[in-house]
């Protein structure tokens, strides 16, 4: 792991411990089980695709160029991200281990023609 990646991990890392104190100071760690997170992102998902839903591959790809649309995507892809920190930590999985242990398969799945 190189140095971006182990700042990368920290901050992580440090989002995690920051959603977590933010849930035991509110006493909701008692609704954060796997199935309610896993049932919280996908929600947060559908509100992200929400913005997109009947928008033109076109206009889809503009839509960070309004204030407004682009603030909602802006606070949809962190509640999206959000939850699934929440999982992570929940579950003991380190998503950039998940995710670079996925890349690698994918690699070999779909090697370059």
């Amino acid at each position: 792991m190189g140095v971006t990646d182990s700042a990368h991990s920290h901050r992580i890392a440090a989002l995690q411990d920051r959603l977590a104190a933010f849930a035991a100071a509110r006493d909701w760690g008692q609704y954060h089980t796997p199935k309610n997170l896993a049932a919280a992102l996908n929600v947060e998902a559908g509100e992200l695709l929400e913005i997109f839903q009947w928008l033109t591959p076109e206009l889809s790809a503009t839509v960070m160029e309004d204030s407004e649309s682009a603030a909602r995507v802006e606070d949809e892809i962190a509640d999206v991200l959000a939850y699934l920190l929440q999982l992570c930590t929940v579950l003991g999985v380190d998503p950039l281990a998940a995710l670079d242990a996925k890349i690698d398969r994918n690699e070999e799945r779909f090697p370059v023609q």
